[in-house]
């Protein structure tokens, strides 16, 4: 009965003591080309094991003896307070794993005080996500060939009140993601093997595909073909891309956004240098998550030259890898004003859609908040790189 489902789904929420059980959770709970599909990067996938163990050759350095009864997680993400130092990070067809995911996201965000990233390749209308779920709302953009596109999402995002824009630079070419060519025989047409995995997990299969119909593009209908849905986004998506941006669309986006404006896929301190000159409101020190460029460096590697680059001219957040409270602080300390959760806050959207959501976030929150004691730290201002070595 659908009472007992929830009821045990929420029993197995609360033995979730991290991340990893969550991802253990979600893992069981969808189908595995849907699995992979948040899981997977690019080629070997090193850049993604980077990412963990850039962060895991990093050792915290406490300050004993220091009273710690006052912590709190209060911080300011691009000029506003918020209630912790997280921001919910864009991540494409959220349909595929949770029917109203885009929308569970966000007010998970709105609930907790921090901001959230709506992605240019969602399955739910920007205006819905707004109307639905409020608090910090920000757009994740692609430039992609036809400009139309993008103008369109800026217009429309600055209607609906987004506060800032993400401009994804790193996406001029689209990754070499081989485990999406495994699954489908072809276009849309997932493999025999694939069908059956679906046909073990009823309740993804009833909720995701078959209640509502499969999920589509819905912010980018006018300009995909009709009927383009997640499953066959492969073979559309990446023409979509353009290998032409540059720095002179900087000067075209502040024609049509006028908002915030942060610079998505930074890795280099000669390039914050280069933002700050032009006006960026803040970057964001990332790799994809290691769905673009393989063996690429970590974020959590760069950040410190890249804070110093940037000095306090512009907002300087960071993603990549982060599954832990100890992860989060040593980029705190190392100068990120905020970290983007992707993947950690997906796991919960699988395993237990909003409840899910809500334990991923309240798992880091206290993890935050214990580390932060453990350091002798009663806030987030109070960490310094003298807190961490080995950057």
């Amino acid at each position: 009965m659908p009472w007992k489902r929830r009821a045990f789904a929420s029993r197995n929420l609360t033995r979730a003591l991290n991340i990893a059980d969550l991802r253990d959770l979600a893992r069981r709970s969808v189908p595995g080309f849907v699995f992979e599909y948040v899981e997977s990067g690019a080629e070997d996938e090193m850049t993604i094991s980077g990412n963990r163990e850039a962060l895991r050759r990093l050792r915290l350095l406490p300050q004993t003896l220091v009273n710690t009864s006052g912590r709190q997680l209060r911080s300011t993400i691009l000029g506003r307070p918020a209630n912790a130092p997280l921001v919910i990070a864009p991540t494409g067809l959220n349909g595929l794993l949770h029917r109203d995911g885009d929308v569970i996201l966000a007010r998970a965000a709105a609930q907790l005080g921090i901001p959230y990233t709506l992605s240019t390749v969602s399955t739910t209308l920007l205006e819905e996500v707004a109307s639905r779920a409020g608090g910090r709302l920000w757009m994740q953009l692609y430039v992609v060939k036809e400009r139309a596109v993008p103008r369109e999402i800026m217009r429309r995002a600055a209607a609906a009140g987004y506060e800032a824009l993400v401009f994804t630079t790193d996406a001029n070419v689209f990754g070499n993601r081989e485990w999406d060519q495994r699954g489908y025989r072809a276009p849309g047409k997932p493999t025999l093997r694939a069908s059956l995995d679906a046909l073990r997990h009823p309740r993804w299969l009833w909720e995701v595909l078959l209640r509502h119909g499969l999920p589509r593009f819905r912010n980018l209908e006018p300009f995909v073909p009709a009927n383009l849905t997640p499953m066959g986004a492969s073979t559309v998506i990446p023409r979509l891309f353009d290998a032409t941006i540059d720095w002179n669309d900087i000067g075209w986006i502040r024609e049509h956004w006028p908002g915030k404006l942060l610079l998505k896929g930074v890795l280099s301190a000669a390039d914050a240098e280069r933002a700050a000159a032009l006006g960026a409101d803040g970057i964001v020190v990332s790799n994809h998550g290691g769905r673009q460029l393989d063996y690429c460096v970590a974020p959590i590697e760069v950040l410190p030259e890249i804070k110093a680059a940037a000095g306090g001219r512009l907002a300087v957040l960071i993603d990549g890898g982060f599954r832990r409270g100890t992860d989060v602080v040593k980029a705190l300390a190392l100068g990120a004003e905020a970290v983007l959760l992707g993947r950690a806050t997906l796991y919960g959207l699988i395993a237990g859609g909003a409840r899910g959501v809500d334990r991923a976030l309240a798992i880091l929150t206290s993890e935050i908040d214990r580390v932060l004691g453990q350091l002798g730290c009663n806030s987030i201002a109070e960490l310094t790189p003298g807190h961490v070595r080995g950057a």
